[in-house]
């Protein structure tokens, strides 16, 4: 069976069957290593990719099911080897560890930001953070590099 996803704005056709699971799809095929295969039932959210715009976490998605869907892996935020503003604030704020869950973090953060705003606190950053696991620290440099972000944006809103 022959199936046809639109992947990081590239159409890519697949013959893996209906219920490959995405992860398997992007990292064993495409090469799209990124997104992490750690717990493969949903519950850390290394494996978030965005499908539509909205965080999914690509271990429980069946590629028979992503037909006509646009999904968007952490290797589309590269823009001409540039980073996208809520990477480098990560950067800046050295919210990086291990990696493993980095890349997850920062697909559930991207499509939620709509969601936040210049006066987001912190308990908000949080709370769209809620379905990504760390292991390797307390999220406080990492909500610590949201929040910056969002006073960066406000600051610029006020210079305009």
């Amino acid at each position: 069976m022959s199936i046809t996803l639109k992947i990081n704005s590239e159409e890519v056709t697949t013959h893996c069957g209906p219920l490959t699971r995405l992860i398997d799809l992007l990292r064993d095929e495409l090469q799209l290593t990124g997104a992490k295969p750690v717990c493969l039932e949903g519950f850390c959210g290394a494996c978030t990719v965005l499908i539509d715009g909205m965080p999914r976490m690509s271990c429980l998605a069946a590629i028979g099911l992503l037909e006509n869907k646009e999904i968007c892996t952490i290797e589309s935020l590269d823009k001409k080897d540039s980073l996208s503003r809520l990477q480098l604030a990560f950067e800046e704020a050295d919210a990086v560890q291990c990696g493993m869950c980095f890349p997850g973090m920062v697909m559930s953060l991207t499509g939620n930001l709509s969601k936040l705003t210049a006066t987001s606190t912190r308990d908000d950053v949080k709370a769209l953070l809620s379905g990504n696991i760390c292991r390797c620290t307390g999220y406080e440099r990492i909500v610590d590099a949201v929040i910056e972000m969002l006073a960066i944006d406000r600051d610029e809103e006020h210079d305009v």
